[in-house]
């Protein structure tokens, strides 16, 4: 007569059959690095590691978010054959780098722009709110933090004032990123007559969207004439206790604008299935800049701002710069990053002295030894938190966006970058890229390992859940 396991022998059986069942399953689609977390994990702990992997472990919008946003493809093409009007005479090179982040973000570059780099956080919010108090069509905010703090106000009563002159106002927020202030700021949003959405919400019945997938994006329009793109949230530089952020921003003028339109257009209709404007305008020329939006996130083939930033590393001639408060790259771009120094590149990457996310930054720590050795240069920022992303090569490349070097901006999260094309906007870029070298320690090898043994194998400890970071 067969007995029945017993709930021990039962409980042993049912976690070798999650280990021997997730190891078909996890590696699908994902990088070795993260299969190997996921797979490291769900073998010493199976049933939490499972449920985990249940919650986070699938990077994929549900069915009805992947078919909505599929439905813009037309809106897309559309707004991308009219700037596509204006794309410029381009060297072989920048003609490449157009193409492929064209694929890649759907967007052809276009000239005629006009561009400022604003690195001064209370000038980037004088600036914003003078536009808006101008405004006389409509004003559009996207950003992954908006509170309720004396900053956001400022910015909240410009809106209120728009509203009040008949200019309709429209806002996106990610509830992830302020939820510590997303009642008051709902709040005071819809009392002054703005509408409000919150993205990516996480929902029970209607297909999950997972609660680490957001969108990190900053975008601000005014008129559809005028886009900031960059690192700036809408909240106080010093929102965390000790913690001064210190941000880097684009204000563009031009045909490209009404790229960035279209992204807020898009993260509108899929949150609200209301199109705000079934045809973007495209703003007349105003400047001699060459600039392209490049979108990025999981509705997006590949991991665009992963792919061109490692393609690009990979050709460099004379120099690459990253500045980005997050560092945690995947196997690809530390290999491009280390032959490129072979090659004789020069290679900065530039990241915050001031810690605000301690496992992240653990896990970062882990790859300096490795990139030192090899010859390429850290600088840390002193005093501030250096929350901009900026990518320089050679002088044929700029990026400013939201995107960090890590794996929550490669895989996880909706980012935007704008390419700067032109040698002017690089050489500008280059200058505030070294305004933060000279702000910086630069970190040399040999003080870097008389670091105590206990830090390094934190450290250690940290890189092996970074590909989950």
């Amino acid at each position: 007569m067969m007995t029945l396991p017993t709930l021990g022998e039962a409980f042993y059986i049912a976690e070798w059959g999650i280990r021997l069942t997730m190891l078909a399953v996890v590696p699908l689609r994902r990088t070795p690095a993260a299969a190997a977390s996921w797979l490291l994990l769900i073998f010493f702990l199976p049933v939490p590691g499972l449920l985990l992997f249940a919650a986070i472990g699938s990077p994929r919008f549900p069915a009805w978010r992947v078919e909505r946003f599929e439905s813009l493809r037309g809106f897309f093409g559309d707004v991308a054959g009219r700037i596509a009007g204006e794309a410029p005479a381009a060297s072989e090179q920048a003609g490449e780098i157009v193409e492929l982040a064209g694929r890649l973000g759907h967007f052809p570059s276009a000239s005629g722009n006009a561009i400022e780099l604003l690195d001064d956080y209370d000038t980037v919010i004088a600036r914003l709110i003078a536009d808006i108090d101008a405004a006389q069509e409509h004003v559009r905010l996207l950003s992954y933090i908006f509170a309720d703090d004396a900053t956001a106000q400022q910015v909240i009563a410009a809106l209120g004032r728009a509203v009040a002159r008949g200019v309709p106002c429209h806002v996106l927020v990610d509830p992830v990123g302020s939820y510590r202030w997303l009642k008051g700021t709902l709040q005071a949003l819809r009392g002054q007559g703005v509408r409000v959405r919150r993205m990516l919400p996480f929902r029970l019945i209607r297909g999950r969207t997972r609660r680490d997938m957001r969108n990190h994006r900053k975008l601000f329009l005014i008129d559809g004439r005028i886009g900031y793109a960059g690192s700036l949230n809408i909240v106080a530089k010093d929102f965390r206790p000790g913690v001064t952020n210190r941000e880097l921003v684009a204000r563009v003028t031009g045909p490209v604008v009404a790229a960035m339109s279209a992204i807020f257009v898009s993260d509108w209709f899929l949150e609200t299935e209301e199109m705000l404007d079934p045809a973007v305008a495209l703003p007349p020329p105003g400047g001699n800049s060459t600039l392209q939006v490049l979108p990025s996130g999981a509705n997006y083939p590949l991991e665009g701002f992963l792919t061109l930033l490692t393609w690009q590393v990979a050709r460099a001639e004379r120099e690459v710069v990253l500045v980005t408060p997050y560092f945690i790259p995947d196997e690809g771009l530390l290999g491009a990053l280390i032959t490129a120094v072979l090659r004789g590149v020069e290679v900065h990457v530039i990241v915050s002295e001031v810690v605000d996310q301690l496992l992240v930054n653990l896990a970062q720590a882990s790859y300096y030894d490795e990139l030192l050795a090899h010859g390429v240069r850290i600088h840390r920022y002193r005093g501030y938190l250096l929350h901009a992303k900026a990518v320089r090569i050679d002088d044929t490349l700029g990026i400013v966006g939201s995107s960090n070097v890590d794996v929550r901006s490669f895989q996880l999260n909706e980012e935007v970058s704008l390419l700067l094309l032109d040698r002017p906007a690089i050489d500008e870029l280059a200058r505030i890229q070294q305004g933060y070298i000279a702000g910086s320690d630069e970190l040399l090898l040999a003080e870097w390992r008389a670091r105590p043994r206990t830090r390094r194998l934190v450290e250690n400890g940290a890189r092996l859940v970074s590909p989950l970071l």
